[in-house]
Order: structure tokens, then sequence, then C-alpha cells
């Protein structure tokens, strides 16, 4: 279930969108927006279709297609202006008594849209909205109803600004600066395409929501505390019936990022939350602004306890003591707990060092392995390219705590989980043995990658599936110095002779100064020299409670490829 999801059938795919995300990437490398991230998310979402958009910065209301027959039916009904929609925004401005009708002519001026003679006729419908608890605010704040006649990009934000209630947060429409653009779509009418019955899908509006966390509600299968919860409903996905987010007490992740640097408004601070504990990560102790964020956090969670740990660039010189996550706020937490994700279990501690267990960026791409959907049109378990009656086999290399093998075991693969570190190995045993799977049924191998991969090779050992996410720097004293951004062509070159005809590499860095351009050219170029051909290829980039910004730019670069 994807919390977002509020309606879908046959014909529709129909989600609450959170202020904050896109309608769709803006760019190739860019984050996903959140059509992208849905189609490559299920199979039977593989074909859907954008028919309307909203601003990265507007909430609220937007439907899919799912089949051509509701493609056609929507574009014509939005076409013919058949399609009924609703806004709900926020200003601090005065708003007239009454309500009235704006209708312009749009053009595009630089960076925004304006009224001006010779473009594209707008109409808009505003209307107070009185019995609001905005509007008696004691910020000064009102509510308005805007229904758009027309679908004129920005019609809303510029009608409302050039009738002088710019929108609250619309900086860009001269409004005052806020967290967000407190634009909403709370509804949507039309005629189902294929019951030709008239239908209604509303998302209920939360101003008071704080943005980034109403980002996480959408996205992560969660369970929802009741400091958030009514956020959206949702829907019992096939059926049509709705249910409310308090009604869901399912708990399939409970580890997630919750502020994300800059993206967040707080440069160089990260705080994820692990499943009782937050951890909080910066380059210097916490600021007292800072603190009153976590204490906010932690009782919005309803975390037992919060950690800070400081990122340092000479963490291998540190001692495992002083490396370690310190506890800053509330119990201190065992030497081990667990975590959920997509509900698989893992472990984490944080009295073992620099490193808590997981890395929680690899998420989606953990749950690739566990669904063996890799995106729109590429199964992993793809029996084209597969033997008969033999068991998927996967090589997990730079294993670290043997994630991304727990996942693709749980779906039946046979696993071997290839590190340089007994101590995470072991760890990684035990994260199997969490999900009741037996470790002996799997490889667990302790040394160099590069020296096993040869090694391999010469048993003649292949593979349906590797995995290849190295850290960005690394040393061992078989091969020496790795540099992902140097050397990643030659990672790929010894990992090829493993990798069975039709099989799947997954390749990932996050070399943060590494342009996906070149990382991709540099992966390509690897396997064209060693004569293999790409047959698909699916590029994603960090998950969307990792959002991407220009203040906070994309890291993670991960591929998905089947090679020939």
């Amino acid at each position: 279930m994807v919390p977002c999801v509020i309606f879908e059938d046959e014909h529709l795919l129909v989600v609450a969108k959170p202020a904050g995300w896109n309608t769709h990437a803006p760019s190739p490398y860019a984050g996903e927006g959140i059509y992208d991230w849905l189609k490559h998310r299920e199979p039977r979402w593989a074909s859907l279709a954008i028919l309307h958009r909203l601003d990265k910065e507007t909430s609220g209301v937007l439907v899919f297609g799912k089949t051509p027959l509701a493609n056609k039916s929507l574009t014509e009904q939005f076409t013919a202006r058949r399609v009924q929609k609703k806004y709900l925004l926020l200003t601090d401005r005065t708003v007239p008594a009454k309500e009235f009708t704006v209708k312009t002519e749009l053009v595009r001026v630089g960076e925004k849209y304006a009224s001006r003679p010779g473009g594209e006729m707008a109409e808009t419908k505003f209307t107070p909205v009185a019995d609001s608890k905005f509007a008696v605010n004691s910020a000064g704040l009102k509510m308005v109803c805007a229904e758009p006649f027309t679908g004129r990009t920005h019609q809303i934000r510029v009608h409302a600004s050039e009738s002088g209630f710019p929108i609250l947060g619309d900086t860009l429409y001269v409004g005052t600066a806020s967290s967000r653009v407190y634009l909403h779509a709370a509804e949507i009418a039309f005629t189902h395409p294929a019951t030709n019955k008239s239908v209604k899908f509303l998302a209920p509006v939360n101003f008071d929501a704080e943005p980034r966390l109403t980002l996480h509600a959408a996205c992560v299968e969660q369970a929802f505390q009741p400091a958030v919860s009514g956020d959206f409903p949702v829907a019992v996905l096939g059926t049509g019936k709705f249910l409310e987010p308090a009604d869901r007490d399912v708990c399939l992740t409970n580890a997630f990022r919750l502020i994300h640097g800059a993206s967040d408004n707080w440069p160089g601070w990260f705080v994820e939350k692990l499943g009782d504990y937050l951890l909080s990560q910066s380059e210097a102790p916490l600021s007292a602004k800072q603190q009153e964020e976590l204490a906010w956090l932690a009782k919005k969670f309803s975390s037992r306890g919060a950690y800070h740990k400081i990122l340092s660039r000479h963490v291998r010189q540190s001692k495992v003591a002083d490396a370690s996550p310190q506890l800053v706020l509330g119990e201190a937490a065992p030497e081990r707990f667990e975590i959920l994700e997509n509900g698989v279990r893992y472990e984490m501690s944080f009295s073992e060092g620099y490193s808590v267990g997981l890395f929680l960026d690899q998420r989606d791409n953990r749950r690739r392995f566990l669904t063996g959907h890799v995106a729109a049109d590429f199964e992993l378990f793809n029996s084209k390219f597969k033997i008969q009656n033999s068991k998927f086999e996967v090589l997990n290399c730079f294993a670290y705590t043997c994630g991304f093998s727990v996942a693709a075991a749980k779906a039946g693969a046979r696993t071997t989980s290839l590190d340089l570190s007994k101590k995470y190995l072991e760890w990684g045993k035990r994260n199997f043995a969490l999900n009741g799977l037996d470790p002996a049924a799997h490889d667990f191998i302790y040394g160099d990658t590069f020296d096993w991969l040869r090694r391999l090779a010469k048993k003649g050992r292949a593979f349906d599936a590797i995995v290849l996410d190295p850290p960005t720097f690394s040393q061992s004293k078989e091969h020496g110095t790795f540099r992902a951004d140097k050397d990643y062509d030659k990672l790929v070159t010894a990992a090829l002779p493993v990798l069975k005809r039709g099989g799947v590499l997954l390749a990932s860095t996050n070399a943060a100064d590494w342009p996906p351009e070149e990382f991709l050219a540099n992966v390509a170029a690897a396997a064209h020299a060693a004569k293999r051909k790409i047959l698909q290829q699916h590029y994603v980039p960090q998950p969307p409670d990792f959002p991407i910004s220009r203040a906070e730019p994309a890291y993670l670069k991960t591929v998905w490829l089947r090679i020939g």
C-alpha cells in the first residue's frame, strides 16, 4: 500500500501529492517526480500516464491514467473544460469580501507568467472561505477557494497575485516567504472513462502539517503516529474502498530520513528515524536550535531517544567509542535493536562505530530485489534470460551488513555476500536470522572484492545478478586504494566475467562530485570494452525522503543494467 494513493481501479490511479514533490522529474538525472516514482514501483502502473500537473510546491489531488481509454477520455474532458477543480490557498493579504472571477490572457515572462494581451485565455473564480479557521487567524491568514475554468500554467498564482492577495510562500509572485507555497488542490470531478458516471476525488487540506513530514507520510509505508495521521485518506488497493490513516496499524517501514540538509532548510544537518530512535548527523555538535528541533521530532514520533553523530573525513583514525553516535536526548538504545524496512527486519547499533547498520538511501533499491520488479518493463526475475529450474543467484559485493542479500533471499534467491569486514558479515548473518532465513543456506565471503571476483571467475562461477555498491574510497592489502570516480570501470570489468548472459548488474555510487552522465558513461564503456551488450537500463537517484534541490544536490547514483 502506497500511502499517497487515495483511489485505484482498472483505469485510474488517484493520489494526494504532497508539497515539495514534482509531478514528474524536471530532468533525466534529477530526483524522481511522483509520476516517475509510481510508474516504476508496481508492474500494474507501468503504463501510467500524466493527464494534468501540479507545481512542485502545490499539494493535493492528482489523477493518472492507467489505460488508453482513460487517457483518451480524460484528455478530451480537460480539453473541453468539463473537469471541475477546486483549490484552497492561504494569504496574509486583504481578500475581497465576495466571490469574483478573473479572466485574462497569460504570457510567459522569464521564469513566471503575467497577464498580457496576446497570450492564452485563463479564467479563475475566487471565493473567500468564511467558515475556515484561517478566516479569523491570529496571524492574519485568510483562506480562499479558487476554481480554475482553464488549465494554464501558474494560473491561480498569477491571478491571486495580480488581484492583490498573493499566495503565502509564493515568493515568485511577491507572496510572503514561508515554509511552502500554501496552495492545495482539494478536489477534482469528472466523468469516469469506463462507467460514464460522475466521480469526485478529495484530498483534505492540512496547512498546519510540516511539509517535509507530509512528504514522508506520502511515500513511506510507515505506521502513522497520531500526530501525523489524518493527512490523507488512502485506498485499499484494487477495491476502490477508502481507509483513513488512523485505521492503519500495519507497519512496513519505520526507518527513513526526516531532515535532509539544505533541502529541508537545515544546511549540513541530517536526521533519520530508526525505529524507536532518532539519529542526528552533522559536522559539528548540535546547536541550541537543532536541539530544540530534535526534541520536537522526538515528541512527534514518540521516540525513546535521540543520538548525534559528528560527520568526519578522518573516521578511520578514530576509536570505535569516539566514532559512535552519542546519546543527546531520552533513554539509551540497547546495544542492538531492530528496524523495519519494506517489512524486512534489520539490526542496528549505535555502539559499533561510525556506521550504524544500514544506509537508508538504498531502501527503494532493496525493495526492487524484494519484489523482483526493477522498473516499468524491467523485471529482475525474467524467465527469458533464466535457465529453467535453477536457483536465482545474487552476488553482493561490498556487502556491509548484507542488506541487499537479505532482501534478495526473502524473494527466494540464493545469495553470496562478499566484504572485507568479518564483523559486518557476522552482522549480516544476524540479519538473515532475524528474518527467518538460514545463513547456512547462503555464502558469506571475507576478503577483497577484486581478488575474489578473479577467484570466482577462475572457478567458473556465474550469477544472475551482481550488486556493486562500493564505498567512495577504500583500501585493502590485496588491491590497494580504490576511488569510485577513478576506478569504477575496473570494478565493472572485474565483475562482468561472473555475470551470466542476460544477468542484471546493479551499479551504484555515492560519489557526490561525480556527474551522473560521467558515471553512466564509465559503466557503459566497461561493458562495451568487455564486448557485453546492455539490453535494458534504468537509472534511479536517491528516494523522495532524500529530496534533491539546488541547495542540496543529488549524490546517490544507481543504474540497473541487464547485460547480454
